[in-house]
């Protein structure tokens, strides 16, 4: 296996994405995990034959899992498998994928790790990870009940060696789960209704700016916001009908042809807003500057009063506003603000990337622990006891109910295996923030218990939906939005004038933009037909 020519390949892919984290199960099976158990079987070893693995995925800041740490010792009794995760930054994704590629050239491969930008491709071609199109039905059958059929015709259709195998195991969220959210206790305190137009929306903006929603003396509220890269910053996209992902332009229909949202008449007018907002102090100044700590810092503060993130995952925020400030606020859901013209939707992709590969190796042993991991992991039964994690550390119990404590990020270890973000319903979701949740928590919780149902009539599943990376083989900085970051954060800060995108466009197309759509546009037929 050219491992090494394998990792060159990965590293020159390129950066970023984004993923998260989160028990009874049947282990009292007697089979070796060196020998293949018959199919539906469990495959976990004997007890006194657990085998240790190494996963990789995203950790934003928690303690690894080592040998024998209680995170290791609660997989190794839930899920029969010792595993083993050493801390790596996650930094949006591109230190992951950085170390990840590492790994790979050193012959170091994880034996299950979240592949990103579509690396699984390469190392499918070399052959550097498994052939699960077997393997999967026959000895981790849990995984393929768990995601729905038309998901799996995809993932064949999607085979980079034009076979029809499965070589990654997706993702798959059946809800719409990011959106705008606004501070409503700011509208009702300002005797503000809640926007229904562009227009609506951009005279709520002003007063946040202008007149001291936190009451505090001082107008240092900030109206709305984003991130580097022109991210997290969808709310003002949506509007316009701009298929668009946590600020990554994506593939949708528009003058009935599948195209990349970013070269369309929708996203011009959307920068031509997002400038105005700019220019008239609506929108942070350093929303082209701030990463994930340095902006979540400034919601943290009472500052903010319309951004764009995870609907359900508000207690966050709030719970660290009242910590902070001693205020208990409401975000709710911004609706899809009304401009002539245009259809908006908040973007829903119910495939989403790949969510695990497994090391192809000749260790039978491993091999077969990898896919036992996956099988428990992947039974419904377990689901519950692995979004809680372990007891004293992720949860507590209180009067005989299993309560989340409060992420710690200094004494909590990485909660690496939750389906809850892998295999997502709206109803398992509601269920488990209903179900785990302490009084004095529930204020901030039922917020996103109830954004999680306002928001969904917003959503729209885009055509793009399950579109392979491989269309982008070749050209890395379309991939990776080079040039459309470049020409939409210079629009936004007034450096271009809106007359440049066609530009944009222009150069877009001529540097593989062509190439790139016309694949996209022959997958969607395939897929299609």
């Amino acid at each position: 296996m050219a491992i090494n020519k394998i990792g060159v390949l990965a590293l020159t892919g390129a950066l970023a994405a984004a993923v998260f984290t989160g028990c009874s199960s049947n282990n009292s099976d007697n089979s070796s995990a060196s020998s293949p158990p018959a199919p539906g079987q469990s495959v976990a070893p004997k007890s006194e034959e657990v085998v240790d693995l190494e996963v990789w995925n995203g950790n934003n800041g928690f303690k690894p899992i080592t040998k024998d740490s209680p995170l290791y010792n609660f997989y190794k009794e839930k899920l029969g498998v010792g595993v083993i995760q050493p801390y790596v930054e996650w930094n949006g994704g591109t230190n992951y994928l950085n170390q990840l590629n590492i790994k790979i050239a050193a012959n170091e491969m994880p034996d299950l790790f979240l592949p990103l930008q579509g690396i699984e491709d390469n190392l499918a071609k070399n052959g550097a990870i498994a052939d699960l199109t077997d393997l999967l039905p026959k000895y981790a059958p849990n995984v393929m009940q768990a995601i729905p059929q038309e998901v799996w015709d995809v993932v064949k259709a999607n085979d980079p060696t034009g076979q029809g195998k499965i070589y990654y195991i997706p993702s798959v969220l059946n809800y719409g789960r990011e959106t705008g959210l606004i501070r409503k206790d700011w509208l009702d305190k300002l005797g503000l209704e809640m926007p229904k137009t562009q227009d609506d929306y951009v005279k709520v903006l002003e007063a946040f700016r202008d007149k001291d929603p936190n009451g505090n003396g001082i107008k240092d509220e900030i109206p709305t916001g984003g991130r580097e890269q022109a991210a997290w910053m969808d709310q003002l996209f949506a509007m316009y009908g701009v298929a668009m992902v946590e600020g990554k332009p994506d593939w949708d229909i528009y003058d009935g042809k599948l195209t990349y949202s970013a070269v369309t008449p929708n996203m011009k007018a959307a920068l031509e807003f997002a400038a105005k907002l700019y220019k008239e102090g609506l929108m942070d100044k350093e929303s082209l500057l701030n990463n994930k700590a340095k902006w979540e810092g400034k919601i943290d503060s009472n500052l903010v009063g319309n951004y764009f993130h995870w609907e359900e995952s508000v207690n966050e925020r709030l719970e660290n506003i009242n910590k902070n400030k001693g205020v208990k606020g409401d975000y709710s859901v911004l609706p899809i603000l009304e401009v002539p013209g245009y259809k908006g939707f908040y973007t829903l992709k119910k495939m989403q990337t790949p969510a695990w590969v497994v090391k192809n190796t000749k260790d039978q042993t491993k091999l077969m622990a990898t896919l036992k991991l996956l099988n428990n992991m992947y039974d419904k039964n377990n689901w519950n006891d692995l979004y809680l994690g372990v007891e004293g550390m992720h949860y507590t119990m209180q009067d005989g109910k299993a309560t989340k404590l409060p992420d710690d990020k200094s004494t909590q270890q990485n909660l690496a295996l939750s389906p809850y973000l892998n295999v997502a319903t709206a109803d398992f979701s509601i269920n488990l923030y209903k179900n785990n949740t302490p009084d004095d928590r529930k204020w901030a919780v039922d917020q996103g218990i109830r954004n999680i149902t306002d928001a969904q009539p917003y959503f729209k599943d885009i055509a793009g939906d399950g579109m392979p990376a491989s269309v982008y083989e070749d050209y890395a900085d379309i991939n990776n939005r080079t040039l459309y970051v470049e020409y939409a954060s210079k629009i936004i800060l007034g450096q271009y004038p809106i007359s440049k995108f066609d530009e944009f466009v222009d150069k877009w197309n001529k540097s593989g933009g062509e190439e790139v759509t016309q694949r996209a546009r022959d997958w969607y037929a395939k897929v299609h037909k």
